[in-house]
Order: structure tokens, then C-alpha cells, then sequence
């Protein structure tokens, strides 16, 4: 397990972790949705259970390393969604 260095030192590589594992957790989303959209319903299942499990796993781990790095991951968790949400936006 990767183990990052607490204070202020921890909160950059929360930040980024977060920001990584947002953008594995939209993707996994986006193919869950295709799955569906394709009447595979295992898969899809499937997929949510791996990105709810991604999330859980990785907020625990940086909640064991403290709130300023709990709350420095859910930021950067939350710029992966807001980089999802403007590229599904694009026009084509």
C-alpha cells in the first residue's frame, strides 16, 4: 500500500490520488452507461460495484491519513468530475 507523508507535505499527493481515482471512477461510470445502453446488465452491475468499491477503498485510506488529506483527495475527486462533466459536454 502506498503510504503518504501526513501535514502539509500529503495534501498535493491527496489532491492528485483523488484527482486519479476521479477520473478512473467517471470512466467506469461512462461504461457502465454503455453497458446498460447495450442491455448487458452483468456488466453494468459489475461496473458499479468496481467503481463504488475504487471509491470506498481509496476515500478509507485517506481518511486513515487524516482530514486535511480526506478532504484534499474529495477536492481533487471533485475536479475529475467537473473535467468529465465538460467533456461530455463538448459538442462532437
Amino acid at each position: 500500500m502506498i503510504t503518504a507523508p501526513t501535514g502539509p507535505g500529503g495534501l498535493p499527493f491527496a489532491a492528485t490520488a483523488g484527482f486519479a481515482v476521479g477520473v478512473g471512477y467517471f470512466a467506469l461510470m461512462w461504461h457502465g452507461v454503455q453497458a446498460t445502453r447495450a442491455a448487458q446488465a452483468w456488466r453494468a452491475a459489475a461496473l458499479m460495484l468496481a467503481r463504488l468499491a475504487l471509491a470506498g477503498v481509496f476515500l478509507w485510506s485517506m481518511a486513515r491519513l487524516g482530514r486535511g488529506c480526506l478532504l484534499a483527495a474529495f477536492l481533487g475527486f471533485l475536479a475529475a468530475r467537473l473535467v468529465a462533466l465538460r467533456r461530455l459536454r463538448e459538442p462532437a
